[in-house]
């Protein structure tokens, strides 16, 4: 059986995490270099540095956190936010990232995945997607949630990985910080239609939440979370036990 990943999450606005609900309601929750270390020192099997407002408001990633961020942890570093042009991703890989995850970038220009993953290789490059549901139907929604692309999710994710993603995060808008569990039917929809690492985003609000994650969709790679750690409901160490009095594989 594949170890399953435990990701903290760190949502960054204006150079402090933040967290929301449903993508809204942003509140400040800590320093990303002091969380970042807790997180390296806790157990965390990768860290997940979102940007989360550049491109809604057209710039590139804080690359001065981020080689804080990258300097202070021992684990694989995924970042993300305002990436559009290999430009960026060479920014953020020489930053100290390990993988670039594009979103609103590859809607405006799909091509940016493939360009990217001829570069860098399929590993360096994490299609995330924001889905919420609208009259029924999985929706791909841009620039942090913000905007309705249109794009029905699972046809986009299916795209994305043929043009050379190697990871998908998939980020349920519709859970997102409610923490009533994870989006179970998106992810397994996503599941049976694409057969590169998903990881599910949106949702954990205890510890049973990733097992029952884990345990009803084992092809899913990896549980990412923010609130549920950041505000201590749940800890990495604890969350591992818990997931492996279960069965279910974790590095520990």
């Amino acid at each position: 059986m594949i170890t399953k990943r435990i990701i903290p999450c760190l949502d960054v606005k204006d150079g402090r995490v933040v967290k929301g609900v449903n993508f809204l309601g942003l509140a400040d929750v800590s320093s990303p270099v002091k969380l970042a270390r807790f997180y390296s020192e806790s157990g965390a099997d990768e860290l997940v540095f979102y940007d989360i407002t550049a491109s809604a408001e057209g710039r590139s990633l804080f690359t001065d956190i981020l080689c804080e961020v990258a300097k202070t942890i021992f684990i694989p570093l995924t970042v993300g936010g305002g990436i559009q042009s290999l430009e960026d991703f060479d920014r953020a890989l020489k930053c100290g990232a390990d993988k670039v995850s594009v979103n609103s970038g590859a809607l405006k220009n799909p091509h940016l995945i493939q360009d990217a993953a001829q570069k860098y290789g399929n590993q360096c490059v994490v299609l995330s997607v924001d889905v919420k549901r609208v009259n029924g139907v999985f929706r791909v929604f841009a620039k942090g949630g913000r905007e309705n692309t249109g794009l029905e999710a699972i046809s986009w994710i299916c795209q994305g990985v043929a043009l050379g993603a190697g990871e998908v995060v998939v980020n349920s808008i519709d859970t997102d910080g409610v923490q009533g569990g994870f989006d179970l039917p998106l992810l397994e929809e996503v599941c049976r239609a694409v057969r590169v690492p998903v990881i599910a985003s949106g949702g954990a609000g205890k510890k049973e939440d990733f097992v029952t994650l884990f345990t009803t969709l084992p092809q899913v790679d990896a549980g990412l979370a923010a609130s549920v750690f950041h505000f201590g409901q749940v800890t990495i160490p604890d969350l591992k036990q818990t997931l492996y009095e279960h069965g279910i594989h974790v590095r520990r």
